[in-house]
């Protein structure tokens, strides 16, 4: 910015209209931000509630349909794993026709498929819907982050983006512990309708808050173009680290938030459905630590703050193993706290780092953040399955493992570099 300044004052005429378009961009406290960031935050509740919306459900299903954890499961990695599969196509659709009207298209289809899931007659029937719904939902991460890229400056993207994040929380956290009591009372299809109805509400608030785009540039759909993009960006050390890390921190949260109804529906805890679904109240911790991440990462750097991030969801992964409830809930606020700290971290540094095709860089990391949670929905199951809560634990130390030792050869090479030179940013 310093240099654009001085620039700007030896020549004014040339270089104004960059330095305004810099200066319109959206801060916290200017005009436009707060709609924004209520809007983003409403998307986020809406995603994250639609998508992980049987997730507390998940022993209801398996009661209802006669099917087992590992099979209900798939409600769950259906909708993430469409997600990931379609996230970068919709990434490509809002380059070109705009991160506004891909969100809002992605969102409406998503809702109309939410209010259909509660009447779905069989298991494969209601996993095929869930399917369509992650792939409806694939329009919005990518573009939110990309929309933030463009219309937040550069010091408060971290923050921006740690809302959105925020919001995901919020929307998973809602969504459960409404679904949970609904559940109690009326029956999963019951409580699945009224999540619905909610996701409708949110839908319509953000596109009446959403800003309109000031410095969005339509791309190409060529696929050359899309192509030569996407190998751009996994030929970038960088942004393939953090993709994995994203994956990893999401193999973890995943495989913790599919079984752990199922832990405290069993003895010793034997809990009652609404009950279970409050416990999803531990969310709230994921909204402050990814609100948060920009402090983190301004005090530790991001490999400082994925560093803390990890050995914050390690702690929370053994205490958990304990057989004391209120241990397990505390085991339960660290790896919230820790993953989500984790994933704003990552997240807003793809966003940074990516200097061309955002939206794609972004749709990447979003696609291996959902991969993530779909092999650990399953796997999580499946480890329950064949050693209890335990199993899903070692699952997790797995993960966590493999986030710190990217996170390690990230620092390697970033020393690397700078015994070489400064040619490359980390």
């Amino acid at each position: 910015m310093g240099a654009v300044a001085t620039v700007s004052a030896s020549a004014p005429k040339t270089v104004s209209a960059p330095k305004a378009a810099s200066d319109s961009r959206m801060a916290p406290g200017g005009p436009g931000y707060r709609r924004m960031s209520l809007a983003l935050f409403l998307a986020g509740v809406a995603t994250f509630a639609l998508l992980y919306s049987t997730q507390a459900l998940l022993p209801l299903i398996s009661g209802d349909f006669g099917s087992t954890a590992s099979g209900a499961s798939w409600t769950v990695a259906a909708a993430t794993g469409a997600l990931a599969l379609f996230v970068l196509p919709m990434s490509a659709l809002s380059e070109r026709f705009g991160r506004r009207t891909v969100m809002t298209g992605s969102l409406a289809v998503a809702v109309t498929v939410g209010l259909l899931v509660p009447f779905a007659p069989s298991l494969g029937a209601l996993v095929v819907l869930r399917a369509v719904q992650g792939a409806a939902l694939a329009g919005v991460p990518a573009s939110a982050t990309a929309y933030l890229a463009e219309e937040v400056r550069p010091k408060a993207l971290i923050t921006a983006i740690g809302l959105f994040v925020a919001g995901n929380s919020v929307g998973g956290m809602s969504g459960r512990v409404v679904t949970g009591w609904v559940a109690q009372e009326w029956g999963w299809r019951v409580a699945l309708g009224v999540l619905g109805v909610i996701a409708v509400g949110c839908a319509v608030a953000f596109r009446l808050l959403l800003p309109a785009p000031r410095h969005f540039a339509a791309g190409s759909l060529r696929p050359r173009v899309l192509v030569r993009t996407v190998k751009g960006h996994l030929s970038d050390p960088l942004l393939c680290r953090l993709y994995v890390i994203g994956a990893l921190f999401m193999t973890v949260f995943g495989a913790v938030y599919t079984v752990i109804g199922y832990r405290l529906a069993d003895a010793p805890f034997s809990l009652p459905q609404g009950v279970i679904g409050s416990i999803f109240l531990v969310y709230l911790v994921g909204t402050v630590s990814a609100s948060t991440a920009g402090k983190l990462v301004g005090r530790l750097g991001r490999r400082g703050a994925l560093y803390l991030a990890g050995g914050t969801t390690t702690a929370g992964l053994f205490v958990s193993l304990s057989d004391s409830l209120v241990l397990v809930l505390l085991g339960l606020v660290l790896i919230t706290a820790g993953f989500f700290a984790g994933h704003a971290v990552a997240s807003s540094s793809v966003s940074h780092t990516a200097k061309r095709g955002r939206a794609q860089a972004s749709a990447l990391y979003q696609s291996a953040y959902y991969v993530g949670s779909s092999a650990g929905s399953t796997l999580g199951a499946v480890a329950f399955h064949a050693g209890g809560w335990a199993g899903t634990v070692s699952l997790g130390l797995l993960a966590v493992a493999g986030v710190v030792a990217v996170t390690v050869a990230g620092s390697r090479a970033a020393r690397v570099a700078a015994r070489r030179g400064p040619v490359v940013v980390h």
